[in-house]
């Protein structure tokens, strides 16, 4: 059994936090990189230099890549071999967004629903665990805007309407979304399982580096038809006009119920952030 402080715990969130949102990760520069090359509008391509740009900045300087950094969202692999100890793998994550958000001047977003009184440290953190074999811990930090968040939804169609169905909402989301969403943007999509966990595969779904297809060759299909038919919308960088509104489609699917056809999106802006560390 191998066992694990909680203040590593804390001091690992603390730097991913203030990375994540520093550090636009290869994977998406790449993509915009590409993203230049097909898009036809002038004003797309200068969108995507300056978005470019903006990165760079923002690693050279060590400042936010948007001053909207996120709801902080946490995803923990612990495997079962292991043993934290010192105290709650919980608040040793929280802890660590609260001293990341503040010792990297990043802005606290989080608020009371109804009086809308910040919480003043940018928690709590939004964290899902998984167990896993093995004696690691891994831990991903994915700071979510709430611009692409709020352009995001749950529904659960009817069975009867299949994979076209699917399709669809999805890019009848992204329609409606319009430029709301900063694009171009990064479509994760969940199918199956249940209500809520439709919502967890679409955002898990986001944390695939940029552009990789599903290794399920039916998935990566699907992927491929719902990125062509999003960015014959015509909405573009920023949503100013052109061909690349969305770089990537992500799509996780599951077994459900016979009765159901969960369907999730989650829309991710072209600021894609996450870091990880094992443990």
């Amino acid at each position: 059994m191998r066992e694990i402080d909680v203040s590593l715990v804390t001091n690992a969130v603390e730097e991913l936090c203030i990375k994540a949102n520093t550090e636009l990760g290869d994977d998406v520069i790449a993509a915009l990189e590409r993203a230049i090359e097909l898009e036809v509008s002038p004003t797309g391509k200068d969108i995507l230099k300056r978005l470019l740009e903006n990165a760079r900045i923002a690693r050279e300087q060590k400042i936010p890549i948007c001053q909207d950094t996120g709801y902080a969202v946490v995803f923990v692999e612990i495997g079962q071999d292991l043993h934290v100890v010192g105290g709650s793998l919980r608040d040793a994550i929280t802890e660590g967004v609260r001293q990341g958000y503040e010792k990297g001047y990043l802005r606290k977003s989080i608020c009371h629903c109804f009086s809308r009184k910040n919480t003043g440290d940018n928690t709590p953190a939004v964290i899902h665990f998984d167990v896993v074999p093995g004696d690691k811990l891994k831990i991903i930090v994915a700071p979510k805007g709430g611009g692409s968040e709020n352009m995001s939804r749950v529904t659960m169609l009817t069975p009867a309407v299949g994979i076209e169905g699917v399709k669809k909402f999805v890019v009848e989301r992204v329609r409606e979304s319009g430029p709301n969403p900063c694009p171009p943007t990064i479509i994760g999509v969940g199918i199956g399982g249940t209500f809520e966990q439709a919502a967890i595969l679409a955002k898990k779904s986001l944390l695939r580096p940029v552009g990789e297809p599903s290794i399920d060759p039916e998935i990566a299909k699907i992927e491929q038809e719902l990125l062509e038919e999003i960015n014959k919308l015509g909405i573009g960088p920023q949503g100013l006009g052109g061909y690349v509104t969305s770089l990537t489609v992500h799509v996780n699917m599951m077994p459900c119920h016979i009765a159901s056809l969960p369907v999730a999106v989650n829309i991710q802006c072209h600021a894609a952030r996450h870091k990880e560390v094992e443990l």
